[in-house]
This record gives structure tokens, C-alpha cells and sequence, in this order.
């Protein structure tokens, strides 16, 4: 019985279709792939702050160093409503890839609002990141008691 209602959702999530749901906050990993059929980050849109990271593959050098400095500050990625979207397969044609045409190792920071803040060639600083995040006037006001 679980393996027929699994079933498609597996199909939905191999075909690209469930990336873009909201699902519940406990549920929400904060690392994910992204998905080659993604073709926008508009479901995300007003709720997450994504961070893509497009690499030649998962060993590249500055990919790692980038996932280690955002692994180690997960407590704040998450009070910022980050998400961190990975394409580690420049071959898979990824529809983001294709549109944002990054060059070798490229990290950006997304808006809540869906535009790029920051584009980076070398491992962006967690420092930056919130820094950068923290004076968005959605962020303050966020923060407002």
C-alpha cells in the first residue's frame, strides 16, 4: 500500500513537477538539487531566499568549500528562510543553467522578491550573506517586534 502512494510522487519529483510545491517548514530540506526541469524559482517567490550553486560537479573545490561554510551555519540560513540549490551536472541541461548561463563554479543569492542580490565566481562568506540579507527591508522587517 505505501509503495503504490509513493509511487507517484517519486515519478513527479524525477520528472521536476514536485521541486516547486511549498511543502510544511519541519519537512523542507535546506540543501536540495535543483532540479534540471526547473524552469524558474517562482513558487518561491515572497516565502524562501534561494542560494544556487552551479559547479562542473559535486568535487569541485569551491563547491565543497561553499557547502561546508553553509552547512556550518545552518541556524542561520534557516531564520533567514534560505533554501541552497545545487547543480553539480552542467551535462543534465538544467533549465536555470541554460537561462542564468553561469561560468564554471557560481554561487547567487535570490530575493524573496526573485531578483539576483549577489552573484559570486568563489565561495561566497556566510558573513556576506547574512549581511547582505539583514539590511533587505523585507529582512528588517522581518525581524520587527
Amino acid at each position: 500500500m505505501t509503495i503504490r502512494r509513493t509511487r507517484p510522487a517519486l515519478a513527479l519529483l524525477s520528472a521536476g513537477l514536485l521541486f516547486p510545491m511549498a511543502l510544511p517548514a519541519a519537512a523542507e530540506a535546506l540543501f536540495r538539487p535543483l532540479p534540471p526541469a526547473a524552469r524558474d524559482l517562482d513558487p518561491m517567490r515572497w516565502q524562501k531566499r534561494p542560494v544556487l550553486i552551479f559547479a562542473p560537479s559535486e568535487s569541485d573545490p569551491a563547491y565543497r568549500e561553499q557547502r561546508a561554510l553553509l552547512e556550518a551555519a545552518q541556524p542561520a540560513l534557516q531564520e533567514r528562510d534560505i533554501v541552497v540549490l545545487s547543480d553539480t551536472d552542467p551535462a543534465a541541461g538544467g533549465a536555470l543553467r541554460k537561462r542564468l548561463d553561469p561560468q564554471g563554479f557560481t554561487v547567487m543569492l535570490v530575493g524573496k522578491d526573485g531578483g539576483i542580490k549577489i552573484t559570486e565566481r568563489t565561495p561566497l562568506s556566510v558573513e556576506r550573506l547574512v549581511e547582505t540579507i539583514d539590511r533587505m527591508p523585507m529582512r528588517r522587517r522581518e525581524v520587527q517586534p
